[in-house]
């Protein structure tokens, strides 16, 4: 399930140049000195390293800590504003993206299709440019990724990718907190993901192998991961070490995963 906090509002944060100490939290110090986030889109795990990644949950977990346990205030997003285009509803990823720009002191502003024309009345990129003249970020929950790329290509301010036919990378991430929250680190798990060969799978393949990570999917036969995702993702695997296993049995999958994974059962 998705946090609270969403990991979108953990990188603006980063953009904006703010640097924090994890405390009470189990996997090692953050790498300031190695990570540049500020400015860059999040439109899929795959253009980010294994440290970036990484760095982004250990920021995650120390904004979690201080504005849930200790009770802070912490207005890093003061004088921010968010547009949210939401071309298809979602309860959670509203909820929690918008609450927590908010609590950050930003300004979220929530645009549907009845509010956006996004590629309509409007062309893609005179929406990059208009959103780009009036907010710091913009959040897109979108069908096609391919609108993402053209939002990102014409604007001059992060885009960050809230859903796509291809990739869900925030829904991922904060997954991975709540795994590294539960076993104190991510290195060495077993994932088995049971379900079609969506945008949540492409997100995790895109990841997993850079945390160490071994990943065991099964998907109907008809329906596995984009061709173009499984090569990359072998790669990874490949180079970091792990195990990533591609079947059609779901029984086959889930021995020996330390957390089932499912969505939707047609997305």
């Amino acid at each position: 399930m998705l946090l609270n906090l969403r990991i979108l509002l953990n990188n603006a944060a980063l953009r904006n140049g703010h640097n924090f100490v994890v405390r009470n939290f189990r996997c090692g110090q953050p790498l300031q000195n190695k990570v540049q986030l500020k400015g860059r889109d999040l439109l899929t795990l795959k253009n980010f390293t294994g440290e970036e990644i990484k760095y982004m949950l250990w920021l995650s977990a120390d904004l979690k800590f201080r504005i849930k346990q200790k009770g802070e205030y912490l207005p890093l997003l003061q004088g921010k504003s968010l547009g949210m285009i939401f071309e298809k509803r979602s309860t959670r990823t509203r909820l929690s993206t918008e609450t927590g720009f908010a609590l950050l002191g930003g300004h979220p502003c929530f645009l549907t299709t009845q509010d956006i024309h996004l590629g309509v009345n409007e062309s893609l990129t005179d929406t990059a440019r208009v959103l780009s003249s009036m907010t710091d970020a913009v959040l897109a929950r979108v069908y096609k990724q391919s609108d993402l790329d053209i939002l990102a290509k014409e604007a001059s301010i992060p885009i960050i990718n809230g859903l796509s036919d291809l990739y869900h990378p925030i829904q991922i991430l904060a997954d991975y907190l709540t795994l590294q929250e539960h076993y104190g680190s991510l290195k060495g798990l077993t994932l088995s993901w049971i379900g079609d060969g969506n945008n949540i799978l492409h997100s995790i393949m895109m990841s997993a192998a850079k945390f160490g990570m071994h990943l065991q999917a099964a998907t109907p036969k008809g329906y596995e991961p984009d061709p173009s995702v499984t090569k990359v993702a072998e790669q990874y695997a490949k180079e970091n070490g792990t195990k990533l296993s591609l079947t059609n049995d779901p029984l086959e999958a889930a021995r020996g995963g330390n957390v089932l994974i499912t969505d939707t059962w047609i997305s």
